[in-house]
């Protein structure tokens, strides 16, 4: 048993080890300040979402970027009170939702790019805020480079709060399993928050066509597909100025069930590097879970489990502080409390999400 758990630690602490390699292989972009030239279309599918939809809006009016050369669609997916837009000075237009599929976000962007004229696509959440240079900086790195896909990263907004950090910490680790896959030239996960891509990619992949049986992953399976087709035209912009702002859950079963609705999909997955990360991150996270109670009924010394402990948390930080510093500038707050929890809530997700349902937007979905 020992052994058998120490083994599953030693493949775990390589694969981070090989994640810590990758992304520092992907470098900081610092935009030009080059003429903006591309135009964007930014989609962003919503439902009851009246207190969040104004700020996004309004960040937007706050880009630093021609308001000719973006437009914006909402799209509607059934809420239950009407959102009324006016009064900005960039294009703005509200659509309703056509569903197709078992995915209300996969139908609301394909409803959306029946709308679109612009030669690039950006997708963002409602409860989002994008900072002011966000379409520049994509705009200078596309005129830079030869791509069709750009992927940005999502951090918190985050209250002072343990539930806060906690997620804070949680993000941070899949932004840096995110950057770390890419620079090993290996990515297979991305986040619909900040993802931009082009029409004639979208319309060549037969956009979600294949999985649109999955309530989730707009973004993963988009991804995975364009990486198949062209891999060397889809990036990661690891650009201080493109990182997008969201909001934490407001309770720990809505946090849950979020996690349950992103780990559904990794079954799906058509990168069998992301299978075998995944596995891997499940495993050693549970065999923790497992030394935990080996340890609480005295089969494991107390040395043994904190050298496990020690061994997998020192592996961990390195991947976190340098992910936490990129996206925040900040130090990690409740740094070890999270540790602690994570490999127990992240086991009891990945179990979950092998036959449970979960909730999103109010309505209940099976995997």
């Amino acid at each position: 048993m020992i052994s058998g758990l120490f083994f599953i630690l030693a493949i775990y602490m390589v694969s981070i080890t090989l994640l810590i390699y990758g992304f520092f292989r992907i470098k900081k972009y610092q935009k030009q300040d080059l003429e903006p030239k591309t135009s964007f279309t930014i989609i962003v599918p919503f439902r009851n979402e009246k207190e969040n939809l104004p700020i996004l809006l309004e960040s937007f009016s706050t880009l630093n970027y021609p308001n000719e050369l973006f437009e914006v669609i909402l799209v509607d997916d059934s809420s239950e009170e009407k959102f009324k837009v006016s009064g900005f000075k960039f294009q703005v237009s509200q659509i309703d939702n056509i569903r197709i599929s078992k995915s209300p976000k996969k139908d609301a962007i394909t409803t959306a790019m029946q709308q679109v004229k612009t030669d690039w696509v950006i997708t963002t959440d409602a409860d989002c805020i994008v900072p002011e240079n966000w379409l520049l900086t994509f705009d200078n790195y596309i005129q830079e480079n030869k791509v069709s896909m750009l992927a940005g990263a999502v951090t918190y907004q985050c209250e002072n709060s343990f539930l806060d950090h906690f997620q804070q910490l949680d993000l941070t680790s899949l932004q840096g399993a995110t950057i770390g896959s890419f620079g090993l030239n290996k990515g297979f996960m991305c986040n619909g928050a900040n993802f931009a891509y082009t029409k004639s990619l979208f319309e060549s992949l037969n956009g979600f066509e294949g999985n649109d049986k999955i309530a989730s992953g707009d973004d993963v399976f988009l991804l995975q597909k364009a990486i198949g087709k062209s891999p060397d035209k889809v990036h990661y912009l690891k650009a201080r100025d493109a990182i997008v702002t969201t909001k934490p859950t407001e309770n720990w079963k809505a946090l849950f069930h979020q996690r349950v609705r992103w780990a559904a999909k990794t079954s799906s997955y058509k990168s069998n590097f992301g299978k075998f990360l995944g596995l891997i991150v499940f495993f050693g996270n549970l065999s923790f879970v497992i030394g935990f109670f080996l340890l609480l009924f005295r089969i494991w010394p107390y040395p043994i489990f904190v050298i496990f402990a020690f061994s997998k948390f020192a592996i961990d930080f390195v991947l976190l502080s340098i992910t936490n510093q990129f996206l925040t500038g900040k130090r990690i707050k409740s740094l070890l409390l999270s540790s602690l929890l994570y490999p127990f809530f992240s086991s009891a997700v990945a179990l979950y999400s092998l036959f449970g349902s979960y909730e999103w937007k109010d309505r209940r979905f099976t995997k």
